[in-house]
């Protein structure tokens, strides 16, 4: 393979996994003559369908322009490219299964929005507003409920204990209370016990009272 820095015709494999869930082999390479590295994928080419566009026109299958669209929607995003070749490799295995000779474009858009959906909401939210010609903000109402509907429910568990560390001091210790003596009651607990702000009966007050009785 050529040296797509200097054009060399000569350049070695350094390394060799696969990619792609299994459908790709990613190979680096080394130049000879100038010694820059850089990635190539190898795929088996298989004939993909047509796409039928909304005019009734066709074209080719287009992973590139696939790409491209993806790359927008998740422009910005914190998502690895790593796991974009995935979601692509998925979607061109799907779109090749069909078995058909040809494929309506809306339905390679609702594998695109699937995918999206797992990657990044926000970039679903983006791709969808185009896909589906949004005209105004209840339209991006709607999609945001229809996501929060879709997305599944965290195990009860951690929302209790979540529940558990919002609720205040007072309300956590409210069912507490009765079980613990007053402060500053004794154990017997009795009407002759002294309130917390009164005196200490064996010190200050109460010894002044009990050396005038003497």
């Amino acid at each position: 393979m050529y040296c797509p820095f200097c054009g060399h015709v000569e350049t070695k494999v350094t390394d060799s996994r696969l990619a792609g869930e299994g459908r790709q082999i990613r190979r680096r390479r080394e130049c000879l003559s100038c010694g820059e590295r850089f990635t190539t994928f190898e795929t088996a080419e298989l004939v993909m369908p047509m796409v039928v566009k909304g005019d009734r026109n066709r074209e080719a299958f287009d992973e590139a322009k696939l790409r491209s669209g993806m790359e927008k929607a998740l422009e910005k995003r914190p998502v690895p490219r790593e796991q974009l070749d995935e979601a692509l490799s998925r979607i061109t295995h799907k779109v090749r299964n069909l078995g058909d000779r040809e494929v309506q474009s809306r339905a390679i858009g609702e594998l695109v929005m699937d995918e999206l959906r797992q990657l990044d909401e926000v970039a679903y939210v983006r791709f969808a507003s185009v896909y589906r010609h949004f005209e105004d903000v209840e339209a991006f109402h709607e999609e945001i409920q229809r996501l929060r509907s879709q997305r599944t429910p965290a195990p009860p568990g951690r929302d209790a204990r979540r529940g558990a560390k919002r609720e205040p001091g007072r309300e956590a210790n409210r069912d507490q209370l009765p079980l613990l003596p007053l402060e500053g009651q004794g154990k017997s607990g009795g009407a002759g016990a002294v309130p917390a702000d009164d005196p200490d009966p064996d010190t200050g007050t109460g010894r002044t009272v009990a050396a005038e009785t003497k």
